[in-house]
């Protein structure tokens, strides 16, 4: 399926609102929800079946050419088998006209799509850690949302309303103005509409195809390279020698008294139980809202201030410098986890990605093994260990004295004038060669082998884990100056 593109000058972007729904609108809304959920089980086990009758077939010495054949998975296939069976399956029969056929159409997109992932996972061809198997949704625990792509999307005059197919007009919490005027002025156009049950209120989503304008920055020549903590969110050196501090929020430590009292109420109330088919009690649910409602607040702070930042970054500075790092490795270590997931370091990076698109600017990803923080930033020397409670630097050999997190923000900014081939954006092979000016700073160890792959659930043979060799430290000749 070909991936959609925004015309020249247009960008995609989402305009998210809470809604408001009446009793009625509410139960229609769950009711389209779990459909969606339904077609994604249905053409979860229909593909499934195939691959299990496979094998069972095998094991009774039946050749390749008397197996069963292999059920096709791609969203054409799965909507006409849906459609071929909604009419004679108990599951569907007597229920399936009370709802949209988006609600039906946003679960077999799902299922197609986790099937994609899962064969070029097992391919190779798939970045990130390993898919499996698409899985059964459990009705008790999965999130509640449904895609409407066709019909009536609509934004009424008024500002407070939105019409959406099979559900009527629903009224929205808050004023739609930022997309209604762009709509009215034909500077957007709606592409698809999600709405989805988050911590106890629902909310509409439309994504939207927006003309923008490149907005320049305020500082296109000068380039930031921005350093990510714990203590202090981010350290930014520009390569003017300005070095800023943010300081981390810290909004679930904030929060972390009171999240304690309302868990405590919920464990102390009659909640559900999957084992015995207990129910839970109307005081649990009660205190369970009030506890999903102080996870909601810190999340709404979170991304308030890290949208702040980045949009304040992407607007001043030409040249953004950050680091890929390894967030599903820090996230191991138990004694930090919490505090790295609070600061959000993966969303600062891809806000900034996103932003400097918006603004014209260029973003470059540091190499994952590039040693900002055991380097000089003066002379360019390398230290071989620099561990973690050292939070000053100091060079052997120039002598320089500089904070740790200030001296990695200003080796990042001497990247940006190293990236000058290429587009700057990680992936690109240019940039990865010029993003490495010091070769790699790894570990000696080797990554032991995993387990032997075996045949494992249906659909074949897992795949064996590839060892990874790291090499040595090395000196770096070369210093690499700032400006």
């Amino acid at each position: 399926m070909k991936k959609f593109q925004a015309q020249p000058g247009f960008v995609v972007q989402a305009f998210r609102f809470s809604l408001d729904p009446n009793a009625a609108q509410e139960r229609a809304l769950r009711s389209h929800c779990g459909a969606a959920r339904a077609a994604f089980n249905w053409a979860v086990g229909w593909v499934e079946a195939a691959w299990w009758q496979r094998r069972a077939e095998e094991s009774y010495g039946i050749t390749e050419a008397g197996l069963t054949s292999w059920r096709p998975w791609s969203l054409p296939s799965l909507r006409r088998a849906f459609n071929a069976v909604k009419h004679t399956d108990p599951k569907f029969a007597s229920w399936w006209q009370e709802n949209s056929k988006e609600a039906y159409n946003t679960g077999l997109t799902n299922a197609a799509a986790a099937f994609d992932n899962y064969a070029k996972s097992k391919q190779g061809k798939r970045r990130g850690r390993a898919a499996g198997m698409p899985r059964f949704k459990s009705k008790r625990k999965a999130r509640l949302s449904c895609r409407f792509t066709t019909g009536t999307l609509r934004l009424e005059t008024g500002g407070r309303h939105v019409t959406l197919p099979r559900l009527g007009t629903i009224r929205v919490h808050e004023p739609t103005s930022k997309l209604l005027i762009r709509l009215q002025a034909g500077s957007a156009r709606i592409l698809s509409v999600t709405v989805r049950h988050e911590r106890g209120r629902w909310f509409v989503s439309f994504q939207a195809e927006v003309k923008r304008d490149l907005v320049r920055v305020a500082r296109p020549d000068v380039a930031v390279g921005i350093d990510l903590g714990i203590k202090t969110l981010a350290v930014m050196a520009d390569s003017t020698g300005e070095i800023r501090e943010v300081s981390n929020p810290r909004h679930l430590d904030a929060a972390l008294k009171k999240l304690r009292l309302a868990s405590r109420t919920v464990s102390r109330r009659r909640g559900p139980d999957r084992r015995t088919g207990q129910q839970p009690s109307h005081r649990w649910e009660k205190a369970n809202k009030a506890r999903s409602r102080v996870h909601y607040r810190v999340a709404n702070l979170r991304e308030d201030a890290l949208h702040k930042l980045t949009s304040a970054v992407a607007a001043e500075y030409g040249t953004v410098v950050v680091e890929d790092l390894n967030i599903a490795g820090m996230l191991r270590n138990r004694r930090l986890a919490r505090h790295i997931a609070d600061a959000a370091f993966g969303e600062i990076r891809q806000q900034l990605t996103y932003k400097t698109r918006r603004n014209g600017c260029r973003i470059v990803a540091a190499d994952r093994w590039f040693p900002s923080s055991k380097t000089c930033s003066g002379c360019g020397a390398v230290k071989a260990k620099l561990p973690l409670h050292n939070r000053t630097y100091h060079c052997d050999a120039c002598g320089l004295v500089l904070d740790r997190d200030a001296n990695a923000a200003r080796n990042l900014a001497a990247l940006a004038a190293a990236a000058v081939t290429g587009t700057g954006v990680a992936g690109d092979p240019d940039a990865v060669k010029a993003l490495k000016p010091r070769g790699a700073d790894r570990k000696t160890r080797t990554t032991p082998p995993g387990r032997k792959a075996g045949r494992g659930r249906a659909g074949g043979a897992t795949l064996p884990q590839q060892q990874q060799t790291e090499t040595r430290d090395r000196p770096h000749i070369e210093a690499l100056t700032l400006w």
